[in-house]
């Protein structure tokens, strides 16, 4: 595993500075609206445990981040590496080579240039934000220069978005009577590797990034191979990107846009692969009294090349506008010493009508123990909407963790 190259790097044997962390954890996620697809009432049922070491000795940094888990639904164990990873820094220069998460972009929950692998079904599911990003077996070099700041990331081994599987939630699948499915990744080697850009620097007190991306679709695209037979791919995928985000108007004021190069069908006429997109977001956040806080997000995608896809949908399949639109909300109001923290998350689909709602419920109960409440709500729109296609997957959850 390439990730772990970073536990065979050298590191100094009189590293001083070691910390170890962690917590036990305790998941649950109840349907409210109907079964699973498979009969069970749970969407997510776990115990969990993670353990944190970071070593440290200048000019190098190791750190890992290890969880095991027992699945109560399908009667499971398993270990699982989420980081691990090390750092070498220096005054102009920096490097980390392992398995990392990545983030890029200024969206809440909306991700434009953020091109790095996402768990949706740990999202629906009502698992811990922090479980939304995957981790990914790279490297990645920071320059500094002075003027600007530069971040290459090179990843050869592509790993895909993770969906909400079947067996657990009620989706729109155009072609569900075909069960015969087989999944087609990208090759694997350093020639095939994901490459990406970000420069950086801040311009009149405004974060101000430029991004590049040169990889694959993280979301599977579908090419029938006999009547009985689908294959599962990931097309060639460029992204083209800019972000700002700065104070304005007493609040938070973040735009981000990019450009989605569909390098497999730059002409459109292949529905089985999406067309090229421009993608853009606007968003606001204000703290209007003490602790309470309001965001909000306008997003839009804008499909290319629409008449030739129009003309080549196939027959059976949902036509998507040229313009879909979404809009977000978030409330948070912290009491009690910030000690309980009142949050609210919502999208709404302009174009659709359809939408997806997160109240929680967070109390810490003492420095290393808190508990959190919330749910997801789907609805609205068609049945092959973004989110009106889980209407029958609301739930209700409780997360419990304790932290050492």
């Amino acid at each position: 595993m390439f990730s772990l190259v970073c536990l065979l790097s050298p590191f100094p044997a009189f590293a001083a500075d070691v910390s170890l962390h962690g917590f036990v954890q305790g998941n649950y996620s109840l349907n409210t609206a109907e079964d699973n697809p498979d009969g069970k009432d749970f969407k997510w049922s776990e115990e969990r445990a993670q353990v944190k070491l970071e070593a440290a000795a200048d000019p190098f940094r190791l750190f890992i981040k290890s969880d095991a888990f027992y699945d109560n639904i399908d009667k499971h164990s398993i270990i699982e590496l989420r980081e691990g990873y090390a750092d070498y820094t220096s005054e102009k220069w920096d490097a980390r080579i392992g398995r990392q998460v990545i983030t890029w972009g200024v969206g809440d929950l909306l991700f434009i240039n953020d091109v790095f692998p996402k768990d949706y079904e740990a999202y629906f599911s009502g698992r811990p934000m922090e479980y939304l990003k995957k981790g990914v077996d790279g490297a990645k070099i920071g320059i500094y220069p002075g003027f600007v700041s530069i971040e290459l990331i090179a990843i050869p081994y592509f790993e895909p978005n993770n969906y909400p599987d079947s067996k657990r939630f009620w989706m729109y699948d155009p072609l569900s009577e075909i069960t015969n499915r087989e999944t087609q990744y990208p090759y694997r080697d350093f020639h095939k590797a994901e490459t990406a850009l970000r420069v950086y620097r801040d311009v009149a007190g405004f974060d101000t990034s430029l991004y590049y991306y040169h990889g694959f679709s993280r979301q599977p695209s579908v090419m029938p191979v006999t009547p009985a037979k689908l294959t599962l791919f990931y097309p060639e995928l460029s992204v083209y990107g800019a972000s700002v985000q700065g104070r304005a108007w007493d609040g938070v004021l973040s735009l981000e846009t990019g450009y989605y190069d569909s390098r497999q069908d730059r002409d459109g006429t292949d529905t089985m692969i999406p067309n090229s997109q421009t993608r853009y977001l606007i968003g606001y956040q204000r703290q209007f009294w003490e602790d309470f806080t309001v965001g909000i997000q306008y997003y839009g995608e804008y499909l290319q090349d629409y008449s030739d896809y129009v003309q080549n949908l196939p027959t059976g399949f949902p036509q998507e506008k040229r313009l879909h639109q979404l809009g977000t909300v978030r409330l948070t109001q912290f009491l009690m010493h910030q000690t309980m923290r009142l949050s609210f998350f919502a999208f709404y689909g302009l174009s659709d009508g359809d939408y997806m709602l997160n109240p929680e419920v967070k109390y810490n109960l003492t420095d290393s123990i808190w508990v959190a409440v919330g749910g997801n709500v789907f609805g609205g729109g068609k049945q092959w909407s973004q989110f009106g296609q889980f209407a029958k997957d609301d739930n209700v959850y409780c997360q419990m963790r304790y932290e050492f």
